[in-house]
């Protein structure tokens, strides 16, 4: 039975539990064409007093791409010369948020965090091959 596409997923790193979802995001430009793709990798920690969530976001920019139909996958994001990461596979999410912490990047509020996920990127695409 294939998963759900919305429902959020879990993930265990060093003893804590996060979920985690990915969204897809365009706006219709003038023209009617999509444009300002970007890909928004939300981690959710379940422990209580453990800080909001953590947005790390991918926007589509010269020498960089996120999916926005053929010739890449869902969830493919990457730059044009260099790191790539599939935001589907958990080993992808694990390593950007092993990248966060490590980089400080996340504190422990109750408020939303976002980041530039392409700050992330290519440490995270080294960690996870």
């Amino acid at each position: 039975m294939p998963r759900k596409s919305r429902k959020p997923r879990r993930l265990v790193a060093d003893g804590r539990t996060y979920l985690w979802t990915l969204r897809h995001h365009h706006r219709a430009g003038a023209s009617g064409r999509s444009e300002d793709c970007r890909e928004t990798l939300t981690l959710y920690p379940q422990a209580d007093g453990s800080g909001g969530p953590l947005r790390i976001v991918f926007a589509e920019a010269p020498g960089r791409y996120v999916p926005g139909g053929a010739p890449f996958g869902s969830g493919d994001v990457g730059f044009v010369r260099g790191g790539s990461l599939n935001l589907h596979e958990p080993g992808a999410v694990r390593a950007l948020l092993d990248e966060a912490l490590a980089g400080g990047r996340w504190p422990d509020d109750r408020r939303a965090t976002e980041i530039d996920g392409w700050t992330l990127l290519e440490a995270a695409s080294a960690r996870h091959s």
